[in-house]
């Protein structure tokens, strides 16, 4: 039987933000992909087991209940961790507010969970030697960061644009440890982060309008191509950027 090349099958992969959304949806995918080992991270146990509660009987899970904006929690964490095929960085938070109205708290918050806690966390899988040669990470970024500019996103945009530019640094530096390094750029997915914005059911139906595709994206539609970058079909792809935005960035 021939091995698929966009099989996980035998591969350990970890995934931040594995409590809901786009990380939910990852940690299935990459279960039914055939992974051997899920390590979901975040700071909810409860809805962390949910999760793994969701995946094939055929991968092994491990839960890691941590607060990646503390270095020492994130330390400990990765000291206990096997060694890494592939990860995922999608931890992510928002905070939507015009430019006068955000606070330094709330600008310190949303980089630290969106740009500096996936920084720390790479600089210490590489410290410890946790990743394999090869492996691949994916980073999860946004079309808000890239080319979607709206009212009231500038902190959210700054912070994925930051780690876009981390995730090119980070893809050159570390090609000769046989660790890839890609990014993807999703348009608005329907997930708790947007549910939970200050938005209304009319300002969100108008915005679908933009979409050439007349809808959000679904997060498994995400999580396909988190796969598709943790397997052995892109071993021949790093520094690149994978935009999933039904179509919202040509309008």
């Amino acid at each position: 039987m021939i091995r698929s090349p966009f099989s996980l099958e035998g591969k350990t992969i970890l995934i931040t933000g594995a409590s809901s959304g786009i990380g939910r949806a990852a940690a299935v995918e990459c279960s039914r992909a055939g992974a051997a080992r899920c390590v979901l991270v975040a700071r909810d146990t409860i809805k962390l087991n949910e999760t793994a509660s969701m995946l094939d009987e055929h991968t092994q899970t491990i839960i890691c209940s941590c607060d990646l904006t503390d270095t020492k929690s994130v330390e400990a964490m990765v000291a206990e961790l096997p060694k890494i095929d592939g990860v995922l960085c999608n931890a992510g938070t928002n905070r939507m507010k015009l430019l006068p109205f955000i606070s330094e708290s709330e600008i310190e918050r949303v980089f630290s969970v969106n740009c500096f806690s996936p920084m720390i966390l790479m600089k210490l899988l590489i410290k410890k030697k946790k990743l394999n040669n090869p492996s691949s990470v994916v980073f999860m970024a946004s079309i808000s960061g890239h080319s979607n500019v709206s009212y009231g996103n500038s902190v959210y945009g700054a912070s994925k644009a930051a780690l876009s530019a981390y995730m090119k640094y980070a893809a050159l530096e570390l090609a000769p440890k046989g660790v890839r390094c890609n990014a993807i750029y999703p348009g608005r997915v329907e997930t708790p982060l947007i549910s939970s914005s200050p938005v209304d059911e009319e300002m969100v139906k108008m915005d679908k309008e933009k979409y050439p595709l007349k809808r959000y994206g679904d997060p498994k539609e995400i999580a396909w191509a988190v796969v598709y970058l943790l397997s052995d079909a892109t071993s021949w792809m790093t520094g690149s950027d994978l935009v999933i935005d039904g179509g919202r960035s040509l309008t």
